[in-house]
């Protein structure tokens, strides 16, 4: 005896059907081709679909096995029409690095609150209830240092749990957010630039635009073997501004302002620069770094808590939380983005490598940066004080990678480079500007005890040290030849090329 059960239900579409059940199906005798089925089962389902079929069309067909009965019933459409089902659109979270942006301040207020907090109920304490809590406390001292340890261990774990490897320079570093959920913030970021610098971007047919655009293909057309590199879209965006800047988001939008452009002096300078930021985008810098901090703030959130709770006023609670900022800035989010900006130099100059550029330029532009510097008065700012390493210790470290480099580069089937380094042409360039100088400084200091004027001459001094700086012509052209240096306003065009002579990057 087979029971059956017909049981409605609607699916997403709103198309009512009709799912037939057996709960149970008893061995029946083989019928022969052609008998009717006269069995109990058979006739109860019969009439079944005879009062159902009042009210809903049904398609029904019945197949007979040897040893088993087995009804299937279709059903086309209901009488009545169904209510249609409308889901609305689903919800997508915020990203996890934004809603720490968010939720960053208010938990330092949080810790203010409660240690603010905990220190007024103590004081509201009379003496005899607090011997007896400091009595409490030594008598569960050891579980007290349990539990300390434990809360150790726990962010220990969590520590080594959230270990990764870099993809390009094997070190080991922490990663609370993944470069996946990043890249969604940094499509928020790429918004806010473009919306920004809507009215300063420079047409893609701009030939600006175009040697970046050229720069940054060639970069990863010889990188292909650095893990990452093919994942990311990278977007050249030129914006007409002086500033001396550039720098690329963690999805692969590449910012260039045109006073960088002015400021490198030939293509090779540019591979560099532009192989340094684009650096940080394949290691997860920006991923890493609001890891780092992320960890430090919430270990910082109990420091800052016992400070407002130890603290007998309100005042010295406020110098301390500021003491305290001071030497989380100066102890750990400064030194770690230094040591991230060392990285990118190491790793963009492997990238210029391969691309064919010649590196020796590397330590060159930050000499140029440096002089300057120098010349407008700008005040230097300490290392200890900056983000970025100063420009004499990144001139240091460039140098002591230029041979590495140089070896990455003899193994990728680079043209020869010239055989005066531009770092001892440049040198060379420094020391004749400064004897210029002395010369141009003694000539009218004759002139002022002729001419008594003395605010024209020092106009005119700097005046010449200016021009001779920007335009580096203090060096003759046959000495530019023969050094190989490709300077602005010496030797307009200047190419990145392989042996065969493709892939050339014009000025």
């Amino acid at each position: 005896m087979a029971l059956i059960c017909l049981r409605p239900f609607t699916v997403q579409t709103g198309s009512p059907l009709l799912t037939l059940h057996r709960f149970r199906t008893l061995r029946a005798r083989p019928l022969l081709q052609g008998q009717p089925h006269t069995s109990r089962g058979s006739t109860r389902l019969s009439a079944s679909l005879r009062s159902f079929e009042k009210w809903t069309r049904v398609q029904s067909s019945s197949l007979v096995s040897s040893g088993n009965v087995t009804v299937a019933v279709r059903v086309s459409a209901l009488t009545e029409p169904a209510k249609q089902l409308h889901t609305s659109a689903a919800l997508r979270a915020l990203p996890a690095p934004l809603i720490w942006l968010v939720l960053r301040p208010l938990q330092k207020v949080a810790a203010i609150i409660i240690g603010r907090s905990i220190r007024k109920w103590w004081k509201a304490l009379p003496p005899n209830k607090k011997q007896l809590f400091r009595e409490w406390a030594w008598q569960r001292r050891w579980h007290l240092v349990g539990a300390g340890t434990g809360l150790l261990f726990f962010i220990s774990l969590f520590f080594f749990t959230h270990l990764e490897e870099s993809p390009v320079t094997g070190r080991s570093r922490l990663l609370v957010f993944g470069r996946d959920t990043f890249m969604e913030l940094a499509q928020h970021a790429s918004d806010e630039f473009m919306e920004e610098y809507v009215d300063a971007f420079i047409h893609a047919s701009d030939p600006r635009h175009q040697v970046v655009e050229q720069v940054v293909q060639r970069l990863v057309q010889r990188n292909h073997d650095i893990e990452g590199i093919d994942s990311l879209s990278w977007n050249v965006h030129v914006v007409d501004r002086p500033s001396v800047n550039a720098f690329v988001l963690p999805n692969g939008n590449i910012f260039v302002f045109t006073g960088m452009l002015e400021a490198v002096a030939d293509i090779h300078q540019l591979a560099i620069v532009l192989g340094h930021e684009m650096s940080h985008a394949l290691i997860g810098h920006a991923a890493e770094q609001a890891s780092m901090s992320h960890v430090v703030d919430l270990l910082s959130l109990i420091l800052l808590t016992v400070i407002w709770a130890i603290c007998p006023r309100d005042s010295l609670a406020v110098l301390g939380h500021w003491i305290q900022s001071k030497l989380v800035q100066f102890m750990f989010d400064r030194p770690f983005s230094r040591k991230l900006e060392a990285e990118a130099d190491q790793v963009g100059l492997k990238l210029a490598a391969k691309a064919c550029a010649d590196v020796r330029a590397g330590p060159v532009f930050w000499q140029q940066m440096e002089l300057a510097e120098q010349l407008i008065g700008e005040p230097t700012t300490p290392e200890w004080l900056s983000t970025h390493p100063s420009h004499h210790n990144r001139i240091t470290h460039l140098n002591r990678l230029v041979p590495e480099a140089l070896e990455i580069r003899a193994k990728c089937d680079c043209p020869a480079l010239p055989a005066i380094d531009p770092r001892v042409a440049f040198s060379k360039t420094v020391q004749l500007l400064l004897e210029n100088a002395k010369k141009q400084e003694s000539k009218e200091r004759k002139e002022r005890e002729m001419a008594k004027d003395t605010s024209s001459s020092r106009h005119r001094l700097g005046g010449v040290l200016a021009t001779s700086v920007l335009s580096q012509a203090l060096l003759s052209k046959r000495d530019l030849t023969e050094s190989g240096l490709t300077l602005k306003g010496v030797q307009p065009t200047v190419s990145l090329q392989t042996s065969n002579g493709n892939d050339q990057v014009h000025f």
